[in-house]
């Protein structure tokens, strides 16, 4: 294909793109999490690895990305009760450009999620769910995406798809976010959750966690790693 063929590729689909644009699901109101409300929202990327054909991100433009995806997804939930996020970047591929229709590798993202309730410092699932997610269909994928995206296109589409897949799991287990009034979850193994005091309000800017009083463990409880420990393991 000639450079001059390639550029009206380029410019066909970025037309495409535009027409297709807006916030895909952000802009309706969010499906029922009982009474969840965004807590801590830590992303480790750290020792991700890469694809051999992938442009490169760093461990930083990874977090950034997440974190803002998951902002975008949870921080619609205005619930009494904080959960944590913990995320794990396992490993990814940014694709670079190529040959449109033949050499058009695909962007790929694989992360680890774990997610806590706050008040009592349980962590919900037993194990580390890992989440390996695309970029979906759209025209930009039918040509190859790192034709006709930067980068940072594809990092924010890849992260906009993980929280829109952390959601889907966190609906498939409701014990873990009962309503007002029902007590506290379950713990993993089945057995009733103790009921905590309630959490406390995010401070003045808006941001969960920096209340004196959030973040700690119940009273009586076994003292438990710091977060961000167990969200790297």
């Amino acid at each position: 294909m000639t450079q001059a063929l390639r550029a009206f590729a380029a410019l066909l689909i970025v037309s495409m793109l535009s027409a297709c644009a807006g916030k895909g699901d952000l802009d309706k109101p969010p499906p029922p999490l009982g009474q969840f409300k965004l807590g801590l929202n830590i992303v480790v990327a750290k020792g991700a690895q890469k694809s051999p054909v992938s442009r490169n991100a760093t461990p930083e433009e990874w977090q950034a990305a997440l974190k803002k995806a998951m902002q975008a997804r949870f921080g619609r939930y205005h619930g009494d009760r904080f959960y944590d996020f913990g995320i794990k970047v396992d490993g990814y591929a940014l694709a670079p450009p190529g040959i449109p229709i033949v050499l058009s590798p695909k962007s790929v993202l694989v992360i680890t999620a774990n997610i806590w309730d706050d008040p009592t410092q349980t962590e919900l699932n037993a194990k580390g769910k890992q989440i390996v997610v695309f970029e979906g269909f759209s025209p930009a994928t039918v040509i190859g995406s790192g034709l006709v995206q930067t980068r940072q296109e594809q990092m924010d589409r890849l992260a906009y798809n993980a929280a829109k897949k952390i959601e889907t799991w966190l609906l498939k287990h409701p014990e873990w976010f009962p309503a007002e009034g029902a007590g506290a979850p379950e713990n993993p193994d089945g057995t009733p959750g103790t009921t905590p005091a309630k959490a406390p309000e995010p401070d003045k800017a808006g941001a969960p966690g920096h209340s004196p009083d959030h973040g700690k463990a119940a009273p009586k409880a076994a003292p438990r790693a710091p977060l961000k420990a167990r969200a790297a393991n």
